[in-house]
């Protein structure tokens, strides 16, 4: 049954593949359970129905794309556009979370129509070569620096924006440990390498203090029953964006940007590393996974988060084997399971993921090698695609700035027909969004 939904054999893999690579995209991104919730709350909202509806808004995703595109890329309530949700839309502009939710649903519904017509699949089909192999190897310095910052490897500083932190704390020498270890078992072709280290250093820190705590936690318990999600379930005042619209135009506008070029450029980046590109570079399904992508979020909305999409965190579950939408699958199960056993699931500490973020930036960095280094119109874009995108957190801005410089190069270069005019019109559009919004 496995075998003819999910087409294992031409994809060459295996359903323990799948299986194991499943469970290392969720224990890669397992920390949206807790720190969604975390970051909602900011606006108001009450976390205990949000860890719920966290992890039934990211199983739904998971499915979503799984059942649509056939791709190992899991999806969940977004970072970036959560904190936008919360400290900008509620909190800077003063609107309740209902609005918030609203305008999310609308955000949802114009991605669908987009991606239904196929205008967002011509979009992403628009990005030149060398700023979809930046937006690859940008993520794969973005999901590093997470890993490095999450344990303190990475710190900030005033002078100098970030700095080394202390080696000699046992979390850092924790990652270093599991990174060789982690790529030892990866360069032996050991299954599972990735998770098997994960768990490794997740048992570890139960024995090793760390100012004057263990670096993984005991749990509380072992089993937690899920909250109800009547606080937030079709709550959102869904009519309050049509009627208040010049009000709130900018701020949708804005989420707008922020989740079509996210989506775009994480689906292109993880499509590209799991060979799921035809030999032009472009993505055979990209129109359904965005498609997948649109309905998640409105579904997401529904039920009382913000955006849902399609994490980079699901590399780590690509570089583990995971070839088709099984490994999403298993991954959404994960999610709902850990409703259930979340005392358990959140003991995971950022020590023993970092590692695995660390070595999928490394993976996803192999991409450099495609890029044709003796022209520079390509080269230029792409090293300030790859740059940007883990400087400002973001990967619009560096799809923006990338994409809006390759523009310009070829215009002045007198090459102007060698990208498509959407390209050029993309451009314009981020020059407006930098120039007003």
């Amino acid at each position: 049954m496995l075998e003819k939904l999910f087409g294992l054999k031409a994809a060459n893999t295996t359903v323990r593949t799948e299986f194991l690579a499943g469970i290392t995209t969720f224990a890669a991104m397992a920390y949206i359970l807790a720190v969604n919730p975390a970051i909602l709350s900011n606006a108001g909202m009450p976390v205990p129905a949000l860890i719920t509806v966290t992890g039934i808004a990211a199983a739904l995703g998971c499915f979503l794309m799984a059942v649509m595109t056939n791709y190992p890329i899991a999806q969940a309530p977004g970072m970036g556009t959560n904190s936008y949700f919360a400290f900008v839309i509620c909190i800077g502009s003063g609107l309740p979370w209902q609005t918030a939710l609203a305008l999310t649903f609308w955000n949802g519904i114009i991605f669908l129509i987009l991606s239904v017509t196929g205008l967002r699949s011509k979009l992403a089909e628009s990005l030149p070569n060398g700023v979809k192999i930046g937006i690859q190897c940008g993520i794969g310095f973005f999901i590093a620096f997470i890993g490095l910052k999450s344990v303190g490897i990475v710190i900030a500083h005033e002078a100098t924006l970030v700095s080394i932190g202390d080696l000699k704390a046992p979390a850092s020498l924790m990652v270093m440990g599991g990174l060789a270890f982690m790529t030892f078992l990866t360069i032996r072709k050991v299954s599972g390498a990735l998770l098997i280290t994960i768990l490794g250093l997740t048992l570890i820190g139960l024995i090793i203090p760390s100012q004057g705590a263990m670096v993984t936690s005991v749990p509380d318990g072992i089993v937690s029953l899920p909250s109800g999600i009547s606080e937030t379930f079709l709550k959102l005042d869904i009519l309050y964006p049509i009627k208040h619209f010049p009000e709130i135009a900018d701020v949708l506008i804005t989420l707008l940007l922020l989740d079509l070029f996210d989506s775009i450029g994480t689906l292109v980046g993880l499509s590209r590393r799991a060979n799921l590109v035809r030999k032009d570079g472009s993505m055979p399904k990209m129109g359904k996974a965005l498609t997948a992508d649109a309905v998640a979020t409105v579904a997401g909305s529904l039920f009382g988060t913000s955006t849902t999409t399609s994490y980079i965190e699901s590399a780590a579950g690509i570089e583990s084997g995971g070839r088709t939408g099984l490994t999403s699958v298993v991954t959404g199960l994960c999610f709902l399971v850990a409703l259930i056993f979340t005392p358990i699931i959140l003991i995971v500490p950022a020590a023993a993921t970092a590692p695995a973020l660390v070595m999928v930036g490394a993976f996803m960095a192999q991409g450099l090698k495609e890029l044709k280094f003796d022209d520079l119109s390509e080269v230029v874009p792409a090293f300030i695609t790859m740059l940007m995108i883990p400087l400002t957190f973001s990967i619009t801005e560096g799809i923006g700035l990338g994409l809006t410089l390759y523009s310009l190069i070829l215009l002045l270069s007198g090459r102007a027909k060698e990208a498509p005019v959407l390209s050029y019109a993309i451009s314009i559009v981020f020059v407006i969004y930098y120039a007003f919004l």
